[in-house]
């Protein structure tokens, strides 16, 4: 694979720590949430991954259609994360996709998103490892 760009970001502290970009962009706190017994108040790396998941597959729907020549204006992905326990003494996620496409017919936006679960960066490197479910609005 050719590499077309490359970023890094740093933590601190863990999951009560600091996250920040090479290039400073995304610099902030977080914080374990309060339903996982931390003190919540700062984002985590669920909602962190659940913003950078819902950004890409966005962007890959947007591409998919733009070359299937089929507008998507006002369209939305929601990206929702769940951490939970695997069974192995570790921790998995699950991920639930939730694509709006308003005024495309249902039966092409199945489609739609089905090319984009294939194009999408985040759904290839989650593929087989953990459970992401995709459905329509």
């Amino acid at each position: 694979m050719k590499v077309l760009y490359t970023t890094e970001a740093v933590s601190t502290g863990g999951r009560d720590g600091q996250v920040r970009t090479a290039d400073g962009l995304l610099d902030t706190q977080v914080a374990t949430p309060k339903e996982l017994g931390g003190p919540g108040g700062a984002t985590n790396p669920e909602q962190l991954f659940a913003a950078g998941y819902a950004a890409c597959f966005h962007s890959a729907l947007r591409l998919v259609a733009g070359k299937a020549g089929v507008a998507i204006d006002g369209s939305t992905v929601a990206a929702e994360v769940g951490l939970g326990a695997n069974g192995a003494g570790g921790f998995g996620l699950t991920v639930a996709l939730t694509t709006s496409l308003p005024g495309v017919p249902a039966e092409q936006a199945e489609k739609l998103v089905a090319k984009a679960h294939e194009v999408c960066p985040y759904s290839n490197a989650t593929r087989g490892n953990i459970d992401v479910a995709i459905a329509l609005a």
